[in-house]
């Protein structure tokens, strides 16, 4: 169990790194969270694993000048016992995620960066939230720290569409390894109210070559019902080439529109004195490259010093991972409403061969 809180005095937060396959330049990017670390000035990454010794040399060469000589593993329990990190990022495929998390929390790990998606199988998620009680843990899904998403939350839970009864989310590109993104978007676009049950089918991939990533993880159409009986809809129809997620928010007063990954949004008020109807949204713009990785970070590490919890912690990665299973699990029963949480926690959908070990 951790400590509740964390002082900092005039030392950082150690930080080992598990994975850096993605982290082999400087440039701020998604997924690149050493950039996200370097940012922050109360963290210092101390160690690094990955099973590529190439990739290890790689990282140590890539941010000598930041951080020095660290020591790379080819062991990650070796790591943990040596280096005993305060913090760990795991950016490794999702097979690894559960027994790494649940070491690294043995070892007194005092928060967990992780990047999605998180798991194979429900049962290996329930591992890392029972785990993970006592240690924030914070799923890289961008949008809860992006500052436009920030805002339009902040929207809707200041009533400007009253409440919400249903949403929408398009371009679902597959139902694990990116779906979560979307499924935790539409929940915090809907108020993070508790899903309760799943109706999905997914796509027919039969036609798919053998190592298609299309059959290794389709897309598929789903609903999913909220406690408060509001239901969302995720679709892969939609899609545009080069354009980012789309969605679209029902309030009892109005709509949001969010084309684009929210870079050009709108609301639509039924009852808008002007009678223009619908306008635009003046959001917040991005200054520098990622904002949302350096956000990330700072809130693990308010959430280590304080004894809190991230914007996307364990109830949301619950909620989030487990929605992709769950319309697998309505599909093999013909696309029938399934209630949450999933009665299977066995079922596998196998990590894309991303590399990154």
């Amino acid at each position: 169990m951790r400590r509740e809180t964390v002082e900092l005095s005039q030392d950082k937060l150690r930080v080992a790194v598990a994975g850096c396959h993605r982290m082999t330049h400087r440039t701020p990017g998604s997924h690149n969270f050493a950039t996200a670390f370097h940012a922050a000035p109360e963290t210092d990454v101390v160690a690094v694993f990955d099973l590529g010794a190439e990739t290890r040399t790689e990282f140590v060469d890539c941010w000598r000048e930041v951080w020095g000589e660290i020591p790379s593993y080819h062991d990650y329990r070796q790591m943990l016992a040596e280096i005993q990190p305060d913090l760990l990022c795991i950016a490794t495929r999702q097979t690894m995620h559960a027994d790494q998390i649940e070491l690294a929390v043995e070892a007194g790990v005092h928060g967990v960066l992780c990047d999605k998606p998180l798991v194979t199988s429900l049962a290996e998620m329930d591992r890392i939230v029972a785990a993970c009680q006592e240690v924030p843990l914070l799923l890289g899904l961008d949008r809860r720290w992006m500052p436009r998403y920030c805002a339009l939350r902040e929207l809707v839970a200041d009533g400007v569409i009253g409440e919400v009864t249903s949403a929408t989310a398009y371009a679902l590109s597959n139902l694990i390894n990116h779906g979560c993104h979307s499924y935790d978007a539409i929940l915090g676009l809907a108020g993070d109210v508790e899903p309760v049950w799943v109706s999905g089918l997914v796509d027919d991939v039969s036609a798919e070559p053998p190592d298609s990533r299309r059959r290794m993880d389709p897309a598929g159409n789903a609903q999913i019902g909220l406690a408060n009986g509001a239901v969302l809809y995720v679709t892969p129809n939609g899609r545009h080439e080069n354009a980012g997620m789309t969605f679209e928010v029902a309030g009892e007063n109005g709509r949001l529109f969010l084309l684009d990954d929210a870079n050009e949004s709108y609301l639509w008020s039924a009852d808008d004195p002007s009678g223009a109807g619908l306008r635009p949204l003046d959001l917040p713009e991005e200054t520098e490259p990622w904002p949302a990785g350096k956000a990330m970070v700072s809130d693990l590490v308010e959430a280590v010093q304080t004894g809190g919890r991230t914007a996307c912690d364990i109830e949301h990665v619950r909620r989030a991972t487990e929605i992709g299973f769950a319309i697998h699990g309505s599909s093999m029963q013909g696309g029938a409403k399934v209630d949450l949480p999933l009665a299977d926690r066995s079922f596998r959908v196998e990590s894309y061969p991303w590399g990154n070990e």
